[in-house]
């Protein structure tokens, strides 16, 4: 009897093939699934891309490093405008006096 995996772990190790550009073949390895059923996955989960119908569930680590760096980008210009903010109330009080 074969071993079940859920539909978003079947996604996830797609994804290490297909957007991190991994081998099928040493992913297979790593996980210990068979290399043929790896390549089925990686089948349907292209097609799932090319019809635009799959969901975010999981992600891969170079998309989690993709998102780190693009919300650090966001906040060091929010502190900046934060900075601006806090000048311009210190001379905007300053003049009231």
């Amino acid at each position: 009897m074969g071993k079940h995996f859920s539909q978003e772990y079947k996604e996830y190790v797609s994804k290490l093939v297909v957007e991190e550009g991994r081998k099928a073949s040493d992913v297979a390895y790593e996980l210990e699934i068979s290399y043929k059923t790896i390549c089925r996955w990686v089948k349907n989960y292209r097609e799932e891309l090319n019809s635009n119908q799959s969901g975010e569930v999981y992600i891969t680590p170079s998309e989690l490093e993709k998102l780190k760096k693009q919300h650090e980008k966001e906040i060091q210009q929010l502190k900046e405008e934060n900075a601006i903010l806090k000048k311009a109330m210190h001379i905007f009080t300053k003049n009231q006096e």
